[in-house]
């Protein structure tokens, strides 16, 4: 499924070590946004993951699931594109 990755993480620190570990999921669209193809095994990794690198009184980290129907209707305007097709290698 398609996931969207926003956070809001004020400290310099923990922001660029979350960064660096949602890289591991999926690829950054903009600058504190991800979109992930990921199965539902390997969100609840994400999610685990990702709670020792966020302080849940400080940061915020939103997820999105795109269901398959709602996927078609996501509009990219400008520069980048949508992750739409599953990759062929998953790097966890």
């Amino acid at each position: 499924m398609l996931i969207l990755l926003s956070y809001d993480v004020p400290d310099n620190r923990r922001r660029t070590r979350l960064a660096h570990a949602l890289k591991d999921f999926g690829k950054r669209v903009q600058y504190s946004v991800f979109e992930c193809r990921l199965q539902p095994k390997q969100l609840d990794q994400l999610r685990e993951r990702v709670r020792s690198l966020i302080s849940p009184e400080e940061d915020s980290l939103r997820i999105y699931a795109f269901c398959r129907e709602c996927e078609g209707r996501i509009e990219s305007l400008g520069t980048g594109e949508v992750l739409l097709e599953d990759p062929d290698v998953y790097l966890l």
